[in-house]
């Protein structure tokens, strides 16, 4: 089988696209040299940075006036491939907008969508997605059956991002028809958390705490070694839970996945859950007082102390060179 066409839903802003986007982008140009970008906004802000990771043409619905960028994207999804200019496969990311888009553009083409992947390939005559299951220790492999387009969402961290060295992307406007009452619903305002420091899912190096470290205020241990190194902090789900950090902090199958050169996990006793997130990072340290601890199992090198003790040693190590 050969694939001729593929879309990848797009995303980004400050004219430079996500690296979600940029990882299925690069996925798309190993299943063909013809990618386009579907853009739910303005399109032509990222021609230059889509063409930098393969995609030959962005289909851009411009501003969408408050619009949920889920049921317009679908929406002009939807006509374009009735009118004819169907792709064979489109990629879209396992995040808010991308989960929306997909399913509402499954109802309206009537085809099948395989979420929460990590790979997508075409074995013979099949165009086959592969899945984890069973918290990621079991690899389950799917064929697309009927006509497509395919319809696939995708894990964060599946693929590794490498640009093309392609130009500007060729930007064609779309029109987004009317959705009928869902076109009713309007975006009214948009809070962005204040960080500092690397993105936690874009780290080279995360820092993450766990119930293990006692006590909330603790957790100060973790932002600062994660500061020393230049990296993000990062948490598990129980304390996420507990309310000592926000969300965005947790590490996990229903938080982050992440894949830094370096992962430190202090007082994490490794679940299944949390280990979903991290697994794939390059080298992998974890400090646990319980030597029988399950995240030790994945641990390039295990430190068997009380984190109370080894992270102010640490600390205070990194600070005396400066």
């Amino acid at each position: 089988m050969t694939i001729n066409n593929v879309w990848v839903f797009a995303q980004g802003s400050n004219a430079t696209v996500s690296s979600f986007t940029a990882e299925l982008l690069t996925k798309a140009r190993g299943l063909t040299d013809n990618v386009s970008a579907f853009v739910a906004g303005d399109g032509a802000a990222l021609a230059e940075s889509l063409g930098k990771f393969g995609a030959k043409k962005v289909y851009s619905t411009g501003d969408l006036g408050g619009r949920l960028a889920g049921v317009a994207a679908a929406s002009a999804m939807a006509a374009l491939i009735s009118g004819g200019d169907k792709p064979d496969i489109i990629l879209f990311p396992q995040n808010y907008d991308g989960r929306d888009t997909i399913a509402r553009l499954s109802v309206k083409l009537g085809v099948t969508v395989l979420t929460n992947n990590v790979d997508i390939a075409v074995v013979g005559s099949e165009v086959v997605a592969t899945t984890p299951i069973f918290g990621g220790n079991v690899l389950f492999a799917t064929a697309f059956t009927g006509a497509g387009p395919h319809l696939a969402s995708f894990r964060p961290k599946s693929f590794a991002a490498q640009e093309s060295g392609g130009g500007a992307a060729q930007v064609v406007a779309v029109a987004v028809p009317d959705a009928g009452a869902t076109s009713a619903a309007k975006v009214t305002a948009i809070h962005v958390e204040e960080t500092s420091g690397p993105k936690l899912d874009e780290a080279n190096v995360v820092v993450a705490g766990g119930r293990g470290l006692g006590e909330s205020q603790n957790f100060a241990m973790v932002e600062e070694l994660s500061k020393l190194l230049h990296g993000a902090p990062g948490a598990s789900r129980a304390i996420v839970d507990a309310g000592w950090v926000p969300y965005s902090y947790q590490v996990g199958q229903t938080g982050k996945v992440v894949k830094p050169s370096v992962y430190i996990a202090a007082g994490i006793s490794g679940a299944t859950q949390h280990m979903v997130g991290m697994k794939g990072s390059k080298n992998i340290i974890a400090i646990n007082k319980d030597k029988e601890a399950p995240i030790f199992a994945v641990a390039d090198l295990g430190i068997v102390g009380d984190v109370h003790k080894v992270l102010p040693k640490l600390i205070e190590a990194l600070k005396s060179r400066g």
